[in-house]
């Protein structure tokens, strides 16, 4: 993990600067309003990636927090009497220790990825950390829609298209986007792991971009904003950088736990 550091100071030039960049289009003209998510798909986002931890990040990133390191998070005075009075060894006890890894959370903590289609229409996100998989489903069912509060809540995706100088959707022009991805249904859980809450009335949106820089690396760049009118006195907004490796070298499925980071 600690490999990509170097690679932090670059990574968050271009996550800066993600709104005016764009990846390389998969020029699929032509395909019908019924197309699959993933034959829409403007970018590829299939395979393995690493967490970018910068020097800013390190602190509440790589280590796990000390009791009142609160920096950071607009939590309310019951967020910060929650996490004050909250117990890591209580939580471990009870088995608990997975709410430090639910979808409000997981994007944050430094690991690798796996994304793949699990079929058309849903995208899946698996983590080595914890060894969570999120679903992040373009054409949810109206049962998957009002399914019972999960872990990794209920995510519903939307490819963000456009095509250069306004043409229209049968132009022949290519394609160029981003992923947006909003997370309702979440069970509560910890934003970090020295007991930060979060309730189940949050809600999360991400842009998801993609970026090849100059090297020839290729970056996935999430700027989240979470609610939660429970914890929160203001939305939560935090961004994660991923680079792109070749194959799923370093990748280490490893369970939930409380215990301090030693990637």
């Amino acid at each position: 993990m600690n490999r990509v550091v170097g690679f932090a100071a670059i990574a968050v030039l271009w996550a800066a600067s993600a709104s005016l960049l764009w990846a390389q289009p998969v020029d699929r003209s032509g395909q019908s309003q019924a197309a699959s998510a993933e034959t829409q798909a403007p970018v590829d986002l299939t395979g393995y990636w690493v967490s970018i931890v910068g020097s800013n990040g390190w602190l509440f990133r790589m280590v796990v927090p000390q009791r009142g390191q609160y920096a950071g998070i607009p939590i309310n005075g019951r967020a910060r009497a929650f996490a004050d009075a909250w117990s890591a060894a209580a939580d471990e006890a009870a088995h608990k220790q997975c709410e430090a890894y639910g979808a409000a959370a997981i994007m944050q903590i430094p690991e690798r990825l796996h994304v793949s289609w699990q079929d058309p229409q849903t995208l899946q996100i698996q983590t080595d950390a914890g060894m969570q998989s999120r679903l992040l489903r373009f054409q949810p069912t109206q049962a998957q829609r009002m399914a019972a509060p999960s872990r990794q809540g209920n995510s519903v995706a939307q490819w963000m298209l456009y095509r250069p100088g306004g043409a229209g959707r049968d132009s022949g022009a290519p394609r160029y986007g981003w992923l947006q991805v909003i997370t309702t249904h979440m069970l509560p859980g910890l934003l970090r792991k020295n007991g930060v809450p979060y309730s189940a009335q949050a809600s999360m949106t991400e842009s998801w971009q993609y970026i090849s820089v100059p090297d020839g690396e290729q970056l996935l760049t999430l700027t989240t904003t979470l609610t939660d009118p429970v914890y929160l006195a203001a939305p939560y907004l935090f961004n994660s950088v991923f680079q792109k490796q070749r194959d799923d070298s370093g990748w280490m499925p490893s369970p939930c736990s409380l215990e301090e980071l030693s990637q």
